[in-house]
């Protein structure tokens, strides 16, 4: 056993005890520089195995480096560093603590080397995601988070079936690129993708994030899925389903979200959405692809992060999360409402925010193959982007008719953490550079090219347009969108009343005739064994009653006859 380097998901792990154990300004040094520490040592990790343990037959590699693991790892430790900031003040200190641990999770599986350290870290997401829903509060959340867990451990299940699988049929258990060619290889990838909020399995994310607290779904809303997009790179690059799979997420997402009234159900969609880009460009597989998906998958968990901050916001100073109770809200909540506009200009693929120096890669990525079909599918879904978050979310929540509330702007932690991240998404827009540095192929592309800004500005533009055309349509009620859910938590339950009620009526017929056979039972008996019922009585069953010497001996040569001869046939 050795260990070159402290696994940086340790440090959190730590960081989650010491934050039950510790209260006061102690508690708050331990949120904000727990996630320092992290970063720090997830840049000391090189290229290459860096720890192996041994385990049964099987070495271990608990920490495994690359550009690629690194990137993931450090915006997951940026995002605990600017969650904690936006919830110390707010969350309790259990939620805290969950975060936390489910964070280092994800991290876990940045440097997982191998499948079976990949399926730990893999649960211990599972588990602490799931005690983050249920930190919510509200019966709504308890359920929300017992279907949220059971559908984890169902893609746990799947996942270790799967890793079985190939551990048996190729005796290896490294992570290593692979194409669903079997029965194993399917069950591993049907794993990932279940958290990857792929459809039809997708409705966990929609019915667990909006039920979590204001600060939970933040948390929530930056690891599960990308954590599914890193394994999916690192495991099925150029997987053609993926490529399918993902177009129809982000059409997907685009409609539901369109469709929803609740403020986190349609950033909750809309992740669906940009996971399905994501999913896209690992299905074409070319470094371009692979480049442009790590970095969206870095910008995503940055804008992402930031409009659930500013949900949040809105949610903890008024109490209310449809969009037909807000509107108005600008008035008081400035630094609110801009970061929130940042933050959908981002995921919007605005020029000059990071969503458009890292969504643009894959566009040129299906070019650069010849995909002409999935580059249009992809423009298409750019413009419904713009629809349902980019313009749909601060509209309704910020701009529309007067709600008559006059809340108070974010505290200045939340301020300050919604500050952050509203920067990076500036400052990686302007400066793509920093980030494309980071990733794992070189980069040899140009986002800023006059005809690419003028057809995403033409495009949005169009898109804007198009929504306050139909803006009679985009108001929403309080109507309940049906999700593929209904299928488990309404179809099923009604299929199961209707076998109850079969079974039922099964064990009616049953009883019944079983009374009857016992009716049957007892006349045979007493017609052929019963006693006299007094004294005076001579009626005997027929077995039951006294025969002649000569009868009996005419019964016995009678039996005796045919038993000779059924023994000579």
């Amino acid at each position: 056993m050795g260990f070159d380097f402290f696994p940086p998901a340790f440090v959190l792990l730590i960081a989650a005890g010491l934050i039950g154990l510790v209260k006061g300004h102690l508690r708050s040094a331990v949120l904000l520089v727990a996630p320092l520490i992290t970063l720090w040592a997830i840049w000391q990790i090189p290229d290459g195995v860096q720890s192996t343990v041994k385990f049964l037959s099987y070495t271990i590699e608990p920490i495994e480096g690359s550009a690629l693991r690194r990137l993931f790892a450090t915006v997951f430790a940026i995002m605990v560093f600017v969650g904690g900031l936006y919830a110390f003040r707010v969350a309790r200190w259990y939620e805290l603590a969950a975060g936390y641990a489910y964070a280092a999770g994800a991290i876990g599986v940045c440097f997982a080397g191998d499948l079976i350290t990949l399926f730990l870290y893999w649960e211990l997401m599972a588990i602490f995601s799931t005690i983050v829903v249920w930190c919510g509060g509200t019966p709504g959340a308890r359920a929300a988070g017992i279907r949220y867990a059971i559908m984890h451990l169902l893609g746990g299940v799947v996942l270790k079936v799967g890793i079985e699988g190939v551990v048996v049929g190729t005796g290896s258990i490294q992570i290593q690129a692979m194409l669903a060619t079997d029965f194993s290889t399917w069950m591993i990838l049907i794993g990932i993708l279940i958290n990857a909020a792929a459809p039809p399995v997708s409705a966990w994310l929609a019915d667990a994030y909006p039920e979590s607290s204001a600060t939970g779904s933040v948390f929530l809303s930056a690891f599960t899925t990308k954590t599914a997009v890193l394994a999916l790179i690192l495991l099925f690059p150029g997987e053609p389903v993926l490529i399918g799979l993902g177009i129809f997420m982000v059409m997907y997402g685009i409609i539901y979200a369109l469709l929803e009234n609740d403020v986190r159900r349609i950033l909750a969609y809309s992740i669906v959405n940009q996971v399905g880009f994501m999913v896209v460009a690992v299905g074409i597989g070319t470094e371009m692809a692979l480049n442009g998906a790590a970095a969206h998958a870095f910008a995503h968990i940055i804008y992402k992060a930031l409009l659930f901050m500013s949900a949040g916001v809105v949610i903890y100073r008024t109490g209310k999360n449809k969009c037909m109770e807000l509107g108005g809200l600008f008035r008081t909540m400035p630094i609110t409402t801009a970061c929130g506009i940042i933050g959908a200009l981002a995921i919007s693929s605005f020029p000059l925010t990071s969503g458009f120096t890292t969504k643009s890669m894959i566009s040129q990525a299906a070019v650069d193959g010849n995909l002409l079909w999935v580059y249009m599918a992809l423009t298409a879904a750019s413009a419904g982007v713009f629809l349902h978050a980019g313009i749909k979310f601060p509209w309704f929540v910020f701009f529309q008719r007067d709600s008559g509330l006059r809340p108070k702007d974010a505290p200045w932690n939340m301020s300050l953490a919604m500050i952050i991240f509203a920067a990076l998404c500036i400052l990686l827009g302007v400066f793509p550079e920093l980030l494309y540095a980071l990733l794992p192929y070189p980069v040899e592309y140009q986002p800023y090219s006059i005809g690419k800004v003028l057809f995403y500005l033409q495009l949005l533009l169009f898109s804007g347009l198009a929504f306050f055309v139909l803006l009679p349509l985009m108001k929403r009620t309080m109507t309940i969108s049906l999700d593929a859910d209904w299928l488990w938590r309404r179809a099923a339950f009604n299929l199961l009343q209707v076998v109850e009620r079969l079974l039922s009526q099964v064990a009616d017929i049953v009883a019944v005739q079983r009374e009857r056979f016992r009716h049957f039972l007892h006349r045979m008996a007493v017609r052929y064994l019963g006693q006299p019922h007094t004294a005076d009585s001579k009626e005997h069953g027929m077995f039951a009653r006294s025969w002649p010497i000569g009868t009996t001996a005419l019964w016995i040569a009678g039996l005796l006859s045919v038993y000779v001869l059924l023994y000579y046939l």
